[in-house]
């Protein structure tokens, strides 16, 4: 569905969130921004997320260090750095903007100075709703999961919404339910109160991987 309507906002797009839409354009030149409202939705179940053995011992490794909110423009532009996509300048601008607000988040992935992976979304009550994420170095953007899905199991929230499912995706825990399902789990949702500064500093990566073990 095209957006042909009111001026974008931050304040719309969080509405949109809530109302089960996400934005989207055809592509980085692309002015243009649709509303998309998927019969199939992907969904991370947090107590599903899959730490396998070879990322667990590349977590254990160490050779990373992970932040959270410190470059969300990095993260943003890792993402939209990539020959198809579709984060245009509007949808870039709208996000940083509600990251400005408080309501979008980021987790970096770092080796030395150099971010080399990242994962992004948007919060709202006890829903968080995973935009993009980009990887430049080996399993960059799995360690950057796997530090979210902690995150938002100790912050409170029930739903972490992927938009659509991949197979990669899949191997890592994702599912997909139905357009009804969906609708009742974020109505559930956006009656939580939920936090993602709760757990507050960036944990060891022995304890994401045994709360992970515990809670699967």
């Amino acid at each position: 569905m095209r957006d042909d309507g009111p001026i974008l906002t931050p304040e719309l797009l969080l509405h949109a969130y809530a109302a089960g839409v996400f934005p989207m354009s055809e592509g980085r030149d692309d002015p243009e921004v649709f509303w998309v409202d998927p019969k199939r939705r992907g969904i991370f179940p947090l107590t599903g997320f899959h730490i396998s053995r070879s990322l667990a011992r590349r977590m254990r490794r160490g050779d990373y260090a992970i932040t959270f909110d410190q470059d969300f423009t990095g993260v943003l532009t890792g993402c939209a750095d990539r020959p198809e996509t579709w984060i245009n300048d509007a949808i870039f601008d709208l996000y940083q903007a509600l990251h400005d607000r408080g309501h979008a988040h980021s987790v970096e992935v770092w080796q030395g100075d150099t971010l080399v992976g990242g994962v992004y979304g948007v919060a709202l009550a006890g829903a968080f709703f995973g935009e993009s994420m980009f990887s430049r170095a080996t399993d960059a953007s799995k360690i950057a999961l796997a530090y979210l899905i902690d995150r938002l199991r100790l912050g409170g929230f029930t739903l972490f919404d992927t938009q659509f499912i991949t197979k990669h995706l899949a191997s890592l825990g994702a599912v997909e339910i139905s357009r009804a399902d969906y609708r009742n789990r974020l109505a559930e949702a956006l009656r939580v109160t939920a936090d993602f500064d709760r757990a507050g500093a960036v944990p060891d990566a022995q304890d994401v991987i045994q709360r992970s073990i515990h809670t699967s």
